[in-house]
């Protein structure tokens, strides 16, 4: 790794714009703090004179030629990219980026039916039209694992006009399909390969970690820098290899959807997370690693709790795992990961990552430390020996088939809708999306037609006290739904193109 991973250009310009003590008559308005005085007396001093604007000397993130461009291409070099972009809009942003970057409206985009809610959003903005792949399901964990090569090239093959491949590395739960063969089989095809790589940032940085997509020869990543790296919410990358895919075509994208008042705090977040990672990584990583390994170890012998582990890797949909990802199946202690999350909350202040029907996950990172993992160690061998008496096991239905999809996203998106009740949805094509956040993965997508068993699953979801989203009604005892004219509007003017 090159020396430069030293500097960390936007943070130095910061600190030396702060230093200087100019007198700001600019935005923003609280002016360095002295505006806010109840915030700034909580959180200091030097955050909110952190709070700057685009000058000379910070760069503009939507033309950056200064210190944006200096710390963007460190990150690059970091990735093994050619590019990269400083995002503060979230991995969101990136990953509609991608998808508008390489598709135009009824453009078709192979993908995953588990990708997360932003892509859907991609799907909406750009026109696209998804040709889904279904991932391998766990039917104990009741979870999707990765995609199965073959399904992609099945798909390729079947639809050679496709304009790219999007691939979850990995998914929520820690499990990475085979990337390269993957990336591979779509560049047989002359086709590029999106990844959203929002929970593989650290995956580049240590050889026990599953392969990152620019390590597999991917054309796109969002990566999300703050969730498993260490920069501040809502700051993330997107990384390019050049070849199918134009710097010029993904910038013009991201100044179209990314804000033109960046937050200086975030940016300085991402040069310092990059450093840190690019400098440090390999030894702070394999200390994360020992950390986890002693938990799991401890986690197998409590009983009524099972544990997602390697025992999936090589078989159908696992290509490989990132253990950091602790997910813990609890249906043996008769309770559901909802209720569980709410009771280590309740009883032993501990917060979950998410939480399902079946599982509780826990993100192993590298701020941790023995004492943290002990404490949780120490807190499930109490929570089980409380439940064990109850020798119950919740039993629930898996997750519904995908539904058809009669229209596409953006036409459903667009198109004059009427409100139903969802408990008489069914057979109507659906306006809204409905998900269980987290993860985010949609049960329902603008478009696709509502069956019987995806409103019975959102009733258990809702009996569980599941956070649900993406309909209009805050309740999700009502969703939109297009109305029947509409539908055959779009249906009859899609075989008219069709045959025309």
């Amino acid at each position: 790794m090159s020396c430069h991973q030293e500097r960390t250009p936007i943070f130095e310009a910061v600190k030396k714009y702060v230093s200087e003590g100019t007198i700001p008559f600019h935005v923003p308005a609280h002016k360095l703090g002295k505006g806010i005085p109840e915030f700034r007396e909580y959180v200091g001093d030097n955050v909110l004179s952190m709070d700057l604007t685009c000058f000379p000397d910070t760069d503009n993130i939507c033309n950056p030629r200064g210190v944006i461009a200096e710390a963007e291409a460190l990150a690059a070099e970091a990735y093994g990219a050619d590019y990269a972009f400083f995002l503060v809009n979230g991995t969101t942003c990136g990953i509609q980026a991608m998808i508008m970057a390489v598709c135009e409206p009824g453009d078709k985009i192979i993908i995953p039916r588990n990708a997360h809610k932003s892509a859907i959003g991609g799907l909406i903005l750009s026109g696209a039209q998804p040709i889904y792949i279904k991932p391998e399901i766990d039917t104990d964990f009741g979870i999707s694992l990765g995609v199965n090569p073959q399904k992609v090239a099945w798909a390729l093959e079947q639809h050679p006009d496709a304009k790219a491949v999007f691939v979850i590395n990995p998914n929520y739960y820690g499990i990475a399909s085979n990337l390269a063969e993957i990336v591979a089989t779509a560049h047989s095809f002359g086709v590029p390969v999106l990844v959203d790589e929002a929970h593989g940032a650290h995956f580049k940085f240590h050889p026990e970690l599953p392969i990152s997509a620019m390590e597999a020869g991917a054309d796109l990543a969002a990566s999300s820098t703050h969730k498993l790296i260490g920069s501040l919410t809502q700051s993330s990358m997107l990384l390019l290899q050049k070849g199918l895919i134009s710097q010029q075509r993904v910038k013009a994208v991201l100044n179209l959807t990314q804000t033109t008042s960046p937050s200086y705090i975030l940016l300085s977040s991402l040069d310092l997370a990059r450093k840190q990672i690019a400098l440090k990584g390999k030894e702070l990583l394999s200390h994360t690693l020992k950390l986890t390994n002693w938990l799991r170890n401890e986690i197998k012998e409590i009983q009524g709790l099972r544990l997602l582990g390697e025992e999936l890797v090589g078989g159908s949909g696992c290509f490989d795992f990132d253990p950091t990802k602790v997910t813990i199946n609890v249906s043996g202690l008769g309770m559901s990961g909802y209720e569980v999350e709410n009771i280590l909350r309740s009883r032993y202040k501990l917060q979950v990552e998410l939480s399902d029907l079946y599982n509780v996950i826990f993100l192993i990172t590298l701020a941790d430390t023995w004492e943290t993992v002990t404490y949780l160690s120490a807190c499930l061998r109490e929570l089980a020996a409380h439940r064990l008496t109850k020798k119950v096991i919740k039993l629930y239905p898996p997750v519904p088939e995908i539904p058809p999809i009669i229209v596409s996203p953006r036409e459903a998106f667009y198109s004059q809708a009427k409100v139903v009740s969802l408990q008489d949805a069914a057979g109507e094509i659906s306006a809204e999306s409905i998900m269980a956040y987290p993860p985010g993965i949609p049960l329902i997508c603008p478009g696709e037609k509502i069956t019987q068993g995806v409103i019975d699953y959102v009733h258990i979801l809702k009996q569980e006290h599941a956070d649900l989203q993406g309909t209009e009604d805050p309740e999700i005892n009502s969703i939109k739904v297009l109305k029947r004219a509409a539908v055959k509007r779009i249906v009859d003017r899609n075989l008219n193109q069709q045959y025309s």
